[in-house]
């Protein structure tokens, strides 16, 4: 007797379950196989199928096993509509997730290849950009996910209409939220697009120093120089000054000042600082002066300015200028160091 298999039974919906399965598998593996034949041209095809690949095959299999249900006795249980949203939503919540993936790796290629052909304030600019509008796209795709969700039961749609159609507790709503959670989102596009601050640039915020590690749509992180990281709210970068170091360039001019006495011989500490500057690597060679810009008291202040391309270098220059001025002093001119004089009179005389 040959074997038959009876559709309209469980055993039925059981077999037609795990063929839907070996079906989406099937369809997994051809599609594997299709971008590794098109990586080998197209090496990025590759990336983008190990970006989507878990997403695929959750949306696959979920969508397999709905279809392999509806069409077997399960269909015809009364419970079923309720399993069938189920399946729905499931579906709704993973495209997205798929999605998703997509859009993150788009925009990381995207980002990519602006950091190639940009340097300098241009390439942050655009990044940030970049990253703002993937975030945007992120909390977009959310959105529409959760409110196709929340539309599939009629009872929400209800609710929907009459809130639209209610201006008032719908404009009211918006006040509310733009005050916070709204506002905060505002000025986190007004801080990208104008380009205020970008990722990458150096700034100065509550007195600390750091780069600008982090831009998201509610609030900034900042990486302190020690490790320390210092969340702001974006509100704060559009209602506060702020000392950003790369608005237009990385070039930088940095100071040393020393206080030193009346009888340092300012020919050879000005010959002697050019020599340190010349001889760094750190020094970009645009400016280097030696000046005593102030006389007061025991003391006259000579101040050092010198150049750098970036803040790096130029923390690193100072420090070795300071030390290596120091060091020189100390060995070659002592009578040049601070010194406190006290003028004993004889009364008897």
């Amino acid at each position: 007797m040959p074997f038959s298999i009876d559709w309209d039974s469980w055993a039925g919906a059981v077999v037609a379950v795990l063929l839907a399965l070996v079906g989406a598998a099937a369809a997994i593996v051809l599609v594997r196989a299709a971008v590794i034949l098109v990586s080998r041209k197209v090496p990025w095809i590759r990336d983008l199928g190990r970006r989507a690949r878990n997403a695929g095959l959750v949306v696959t299999g979920i969508v397999a096993v709905w279809i392999a249900c509806s069409t077997s006795v399960v269909a015809a249980q009364g419970w079923w509509p309720v399993v069938s949203r189920l399946f729905l939503i499931a579906t709704i919540l993973s495209g997205a997730w798929l999605l998703a993936a997509l859009a993150s790796f788009g925009f990381e290629r995207l980002m990519g290849h602006e950091r190639k052909v940009l340097t300098g304030p241009e390439s942050r600019r655009r990044t940030t950009q970049l990253l703002v509008i993937h975030r945007l796209t992120l909390v977009l795709i959310a959105i529409i996910a959760l409110g196709t969700v929340l539309f599939t039961f009629p009872e929400m749609r209800a609710v929907g209409t009459s809130l639209l159609a209610s201006a008032g507790i719908v404009s009211i709503i918006a006040g509310l939220a733009a005050q916070s959670i709204l506002g905060n989102l505002i000025a986190g596009i007004q801080v990208a697009f104008t380009d205020a601050i970008r990722v990458g640039d150096v700034v100065v915020v509550e007195g600390e120093w750091g780069r600008v590690g982090e831009i998201n749509l509610s609030y900034v992180v900042v990486y302190i120089w020690d490790e320390r990281r210092l969340v702001v709210p974006c509100n704060y970068f559009t209602t506060t000054p702020i000392e950003t170091w790369t608005r237009r360039s990385d070039k930088i001019l940095g100071t040393v000042f020393m206080d030193l006495d009346w009888r340092v011989p300012m020919d050879a500490v000005r010959a002697r600082f050019h020599a340190i500057v010349e001889a760094s690597p750190a020094w970009d060679g645009r400016a280097a002066s030696a000046l005593v810009t102030d006389s007061v008291g025991g003391f006259v202040t000579v101040r050092f300015v010198m150049s750098s391309k970036d803040s790096g270098d130029q923390w690193d220059l100072r420090c070795e200028v300071r030390e290596k001025l120091m060091t020189w002093l100390q060995q070659e001119h002592p009578e040049a160091l601070p010194t406190s004089r006290l003028v004993v009179e004889d009364r008897a005389a």
